[in-house]
C-alpha cells in the first residue's frame, strides 16, 4: 500500500503518523519506570508490609502483648492490621487471665520461698548454697556482707547468683572439702560434712560444708556455712597478753601484802599508828588486785572454743601466726610460702594461741623481735619451724612452757594437750656458732589437690568494628558456643566517657553493670563506680551524661576500678549496646591496668537487627528498641541506667532470637557477624 502512494501522499501520511510514533516511543521509554514504580508500590504495600507485620506480630506474641501493629501498606494489609490488633486485644486479655491463674496457683510456692528467704535472712551465720559444679544458687545477706570486697583495690570477688564459688574462695580448699564429703557419702557416713579454714582478702574464714542430696543419695550440691574467725584469734591473743601482764602485775602487790601481814604478825604490840599504816597498805594493794582481776575477767568473758580438726593450707596457718605474733607479742615474722602448697589437719585456733604463748615466753626471756616461719613436708607430716637469732633455750624452759596454760579458762589448755590432740611433738635446735635457734613443731599433713591447667582457647580472626573485633575474643571456646543463651550468665554493662575518641585520649569516667543469671535480671547484683580520668570532661559529653570534672575529683582511678569490674564480670558473657565502643576503651587500658577482658561479647544493637531486619537504623537505637519491646527507660545516659535498660532489652530479645532459630551463643555470634553493623568501621 505504501508503494502505491505518490510522494506527496507519502509525506502527508508520514506527517500524520509522526506524532503517534513519538507517543508510542515515549510510552515505550516510560513503561519500565511505570512498571518499576508499580512493583515498588506493590512490594511496599504487600510483601514489605507483610514482613513488617510478621515482625510486629512476634513482638506481640513473645515479649510485649500490649504492642499494636501500624496500619501500613495496601487496603487489604490495613484491614489485616486492624484484624491483627483486634486479635492482639483478645490475646492480651486471655494472657492476663492465664497469668492471673498462674499467680494464684503459685501462691503456695511463693509462700514457701518467702519462708525460706526469711529463714536465711534471720540466720546469724553466713550461708551459701551451690550446685554440684560450684555455681552459687542461693546466699543470704550475712554471706554477702562477709564476702564483700574491701574496696576497688581488693583482690576478692563478690558473691553472686550463678558465680563460681571457686572465684570467691580458694579453689583447692573447696575442692578438697568436696572430695571429702563425696568420699564420706560413698562410705555411707551418717553425717557427711567437712570442715576447712581458708584465707580470703585478709580474712581468716572457717567453713563447714554439708551435702545437698538428690535422687539415690547423689550429690546435687552443697551448703557452706562460713564464719570469720580473724577477730576471735586476735582477741585471744590480746587476752593472752593481758594474762601475762596480770601475772607480772600481781607480784609486787602480793609481795607488799605479804610483807605488811608478816610485819603485823611479827610485832603484835606495835602502836596503833603503825598498825593502821600497815593495814592501809594491805587494803590499797588488795583493791589494786581486785581492779586488775575485774579487768581480766571482762576481757576473758568470751571463752576459748576448741573446734574439731579442720583441713587448711600450711601457708594460711603461717599467715595467722604472723598476724598474731605481731599483734600479741610485738614480734615481726617473715613467712616463707611452701612450694608446692602443703596441707594440714589441725585445730588452727588452739594451735595459733599455744604457739603465740610460747613466742611470748621466748620474747620475754631473750628479747626476740624477729622470727622466720617456714614449712616443710616430712613424709606424712609437716614440720613447722620458727627461727630466730639469740641465746640457746634451756631444755628445762621448754618443758615448763609445754605444761604452762596458755588460756585462762577452766580447765586451762596447755601446749602439751594441743600437740597430743594432733599426734604431734616439738623440739628445739641451736647453732651456737651462728647464734641461731630453731623451734620445730610436727603436725599431721594431707596431700595437696592437684589440678591440670586449662588449655588456652584458640584466637580467631573476625571483621573489625570500631577498631575492636567483637568476634575474636580469646575466651571464646567451642564448648561455650554450644551453650544455650538461656543457660548462660551475663554481665550487662555501659560506660560514660570524657568524649567519643578512645584512641585520641578520651577516658572512662563511669562504669555501670548488672548481672543476668538463668534469664533473670538480678537488680541487686550491680556494679557502679565513678572514675577519676585525670583529664577534663569535654563540654559536649557533659551535656549528655551530666558528669562534670568536679564530680570526679577524689574518685578512684582506672587502675583501681577496672580490676574490681573485671572480678565482677568474671565467668560471664559481656553484653552492651554498641558494645565495640565500650570494649575499645577497655582494650586500650590493658597495659595500664594489667586487666584483660577475654570473655565473649554480645551486642544488643546487632541482636535487634537480627530480630527486626526490616527496621531502619534509627529504630535500632536503645530508646526505640526499649519502646518497641515494652521496656521503661529510666536513668538514660547514666552508666547504671543504660546498663539496666540494656539488660531488660536483652532479656526480651532472647525469645525473639529463639523464634528465628538462634538459641546458642555460637549461633548468636555467627548471626551477629553477618549483620550490616558488624561490617562498619569508624
Amino acid at each position: 500500500m505504501w508503494l502505491d502512494l505518490d510522494e506527496p501522499e507519502r509525506q502527508a501520511l508520514a506527517a500524520m503518523l509522526r506524532p503517534r510514533l513519538m507517543l508510542f516511543t515515549l510510552l515505550a521509554l516510560l513503561l519500565p519506570f511505570a512498571v518499576g514504580a508499580a512493583l515498588r508500590w506493590w512490594f511496599m504495600a504487600y510483601p514489605g508490609a507483610a514482613a513488617r507485620l510478621a515482625a510486629e506480630l512476634r513482638i506481640i506474641h513473645t515479649v510485649n502483648p500490649a504492642h499494636r501493629v501500624g496500619a501500613e501498606g495496601g487496603p487489604e494489609m490495613q484491614r489485616l492490621a486492624s484484624a491483627v490488633n483486634a486479635f492482639a486485644q483478645d490475646h492480651e486479655a486471655l494472657r492476663t487471665e492465664v497469668e492471673t491463674r498462674i499467680a494464684l496457683s503459685g501462691a503456695h510456692l511463693l509462700q514457701e520461698k518467702n519462708r525460706l528467704a526469711a529463714l536465711m535472712s534471720e540466720l546469724a551465720q553466713s550461708v551459701i548454697v551451690c550446685n554440684a559444679e560450684g555455681r552459687v544458687l542461693l546466699y543470704n545477706a550475712q554471706a554477702a556482707r562477709l564476702l564483700a570486697p574491701g574496696g576497688p583495690a581488693s583482690s576478692a570477688s563478690p558473691v553472686g547468683l550463678g558465680r563460681s564459688i571457686f572465684g570467691i574462695l580458694d579453689k583447692g580448699v573447696v575442692v578438697h572439702a568436696l572430695e571429702q564429703v563425696t568420699h564420706r557419702l560413698e562410705q555411707q557416713v551418717p553425717r557427711a560434712v567437712a570442715h576447712f579454714v581458708t584465707l580470703r582478702d585478709g580474712q581468716l574464714l572457717r567453713a563447714t560444708m554439708a551435702p545437698v542430696l538428690g535422687a539415690e543419695r547423689k550429690l546435687d550440691g552443697f551448703v557452706l556455712v562460713l564464719e570469720d574467725i580473724t577477730r576471735a584469734v586476735e582477741a585471744d591473743g590480746r587476752r593472752d597478753q593481758l594474762l601475762r601482764q596480770l601475772t607480772e602485775g600481781t607480784r609486787a602487790p602480793l609481795a607488799n601484802i605479804r610483807a605488811a601481814a608478816e610485819t603485823i604478825e611479827q610485832y603484835p604490840d606495835m602502836d596503833a599508828a603503825h598498825r593502821e599504816r600497815f593495814t592501809a597498805v594491805i587494803l590499797d594493794e588488795a583493791e589494786r588486785l581486785s581492779l586488775r582481776l575485774d579487768e581480766s575477767a571482762a576481757v576473758a568473758a568470751d571463752s576459748l572454743a576448741y573446734w574439731p580438726l579442720e583441713d587448711m593450707q600450711a601457708g594460711d596457718l603461717a599467715f595467722a601466726l604472723q598476724r598474731n605474733f605481731k599483734n600479741s607479742v610485738g614480734v615481726a615474722a617473715h613467712v616463707r610460702e611452701p612450694q608446692p602448697p602443703l596441707w594440714l589437719t589441725v585445730d588452727s585456733h588452739a594451735l595459733v594461741q599455744a604457739l603465740t604463748h610460747v613466742m611470748g615466753n621466748i620474747t620475754s626471756a631473750h628479747h626476740v623481735r624477729h622470727v622466720e616461719i617456714d614449712m616443710a613436708a616430712e613424709g606424712r607430716h609437716v614440720r613447722l619451724s620458727l627461727r630466730w637469732k639469740g641465746p640457746a633455750l634451756a631444755s628445762e624452759a621448754l618443758r615448763a612452757w609445754e605444761m604452762q596454760p596458755f588460756s585462762i579458762e577452766q580447765p586451762a589448755a596447755t601446749l602439751k594437750e594441743v600437740l597430743a590432740r594432733h599426734g604431734g611433738e616439738w623440739w628445739c635446735r641451736s647453732d651456737p656458732a651462728r647464734g641461731e635457734n630453731q623451734l620445730c613443731v610436727q603436725l599431721p599433713a594431707l596431700p595437696p589437690e592437684s589440678a591440670a591447667p586449662a588449655a588456652a582457647p584458640p584466637v580467631q580472626e573476625r571483621p573489625v568494628y570500631y577498631d575492636f573485633d567483637l568476634f575474636s575474643q580469646p575466651g571464646q571456646t567451642p564448648e561455650l558456643d554450644g551453650q544455650p543463651l538461656s543457660a548462660l550468665a551475663y554481665t550487662v554493662f555501659d560506660t560514660e566517657t570524657t568524649g567519643l575518641d578512645p584512641s585520641g585520649g578520651d577516658e572512662i569516667i563511669s562504669i555501670g553493670a548488672v548481672r543476668i543469671v538463668n534469664g533473670r535480671l538480678l537488680r541487686h547484683e550491680t556494679f557502679e563506680q565513678l572514675v577519676n580520668p585525670r583529664r577534663p570532661v569535654r563540654a559536649e559529653s557533659q551535656r549528655v551524661h551530666g558528669i562534670s570534672s568536679a564530680m570526679l575529683a577524689g574518685q578512684p582511678v582506672i587502675e583501681q576500678v577496672l580490676p574490681a569490674f573485671h572480678r565482677f564480670a568474671e565467668d560471664t558473657v559481656l553484653v552492651a549496646h554498641n558494645a565495640a565502643f565500650d570494649m575499645r576503651f577497655l582494650q586500650l587500658k590493658e597495659a595500664q591496668t594489667g586487666v584483660r577482658f577475654v570473655q565473649p561479647v554480645l551486642d544488643t544493637l546487632m541482636l535487634s537487627a537480627l530480630v527486626h531486619p526490616g527496621h531502619a537504623d534509627a529504630e535500632h537505637r536503645l530508646e526505640e528498641i526499649a519502646r518497641r519491646l515494652g521496656v521503661e527507660v529510666m536513668g538514660r545516659h547514666t552508666a547504671q541506667g543504660d546498663a539496666l535498660v540494656t539488660a531488660e532489652v536483652f532479656v526480651k530479645l532472647l525469645p525473639l532470637l529463639a523464634e528465628r532459630g538462634i538459641r546458642t551463643l555460637g549461633q548468636a555470634r555467627e548471626a551477629s557477624r553477618k549483620t550490616v553493623y558488624a561490617k562498619l568501621a569508624y
